[in-house]
């Protein structure tokens, strides 16, 4: 006899009526993340930064702290920046290219509670071709027309006009390619917002292996455009992290500290 449909369970995102409980849970879900990114190997030394917004404070986010490997950061590490750049909680430094990408991309966009940036090896190598994420998977049409690119390289993304400028290539888009830098991603959970950037970075290299083994073979626009609404809206980001999370928080207790 199969079991009841109103029996199975299906995780649905926790509703939230008080903001330290939220936040408890925001940054929880961004030390898990950062966690997750050094374990895929996502980490190049000092560089990359997952943000999440504070619920009370909406100009203020929580970051990962400067110099302090993904591997190893607890929940009591993050830092609190404010609009200003400021550490307004925390003992270590933020880092500048962090303040100058979020605080532009969450100002931007009201509804990114995350967002996630690192200089992972697929993403680096496809941002440097100067082309975007083709249709040429299921995985990758989350992306299909729902993606930027951001021209331009200057140097080391620490100016606030720059962020400015990131946020504008990204517009309502959940993630933008950062020329000749790396992938960019944001979502309405700190949750969806690390999975769309792990998907995409997979994404990437899938692209680039199918590229260098020959002619590939785009998914037409109307499919892609239908996968894309199957698998590319906010709550199946949000799904998709969860087993990710499970994971880490079974072998990596210690970031709950």
């Amino acid at each position: 006899m199969p079991v009841p449909e109103e029996e199975l369970v299906l995780r649905l995102p926790a509703p939230f009526t008080d903001a330290a409980v939220e936040r408890r849970h925001r940054k929880e879900r961004l030390a898990g993340a950062l966690r997750l990114f050094g374990r895929f190997g996502f980490e190049e030394g000092a560089a990359g930064h997952i943000t999440a917004r504070d619920p009370e404070f909406p100009d203020h986010f929580w970051v990962n702290p400067f110099g302090v490997s993904f591997k190893h950061v607890k929940v009591s590490d993050l830092l609190l920046v404010n609009r200003e750049g400021e550490v307004v909680q925390g003992r270590h430094r933020v880092n500048r290219a962090a303040f100058a990408i979020h605080s532009a991309v969450h100002a931007a966009r009201p509804d990114a509670v995350g967002a996630a940036h690192s200089h992972s090896v697929y993403g680096k190598a496809l941002s440097a071709t100067g082309r975007r994420l083709e249709p040429l998977t299921q995985d990758a049409c989350a992306f299909y027309e729902d993606h930027g690119c951001y021209e331009t390289y200057s140097g080391v993304a620490d100016d606030p006009e720059e962020g400015r400028r990131i946020a504008e290539a990204l517009g309502g888009h959940k993630a933008v390619i950062l020329r000749n830098h790396g992938l960019l991603t944001v979502a309405g959970s700190v949750d969806a917002a690390a999975y769309w950037f792990i998907t995409m970075e997979r994404s990437a290299q899938a692209q680039l292996a199918a590229e260098a083994a020959g002619p590939t073979i785009r998914i037409p626009h109307e499919e892609a455009k239908l996968t894309h609404g199957q698998v590319g809206f906010e709550l199946a980001g949000w799904f998709q992290f969860q087993p990710l999370f499970d994971q880490i928080s079974r072998t990596d207790p210690d970031l709950f500290d």
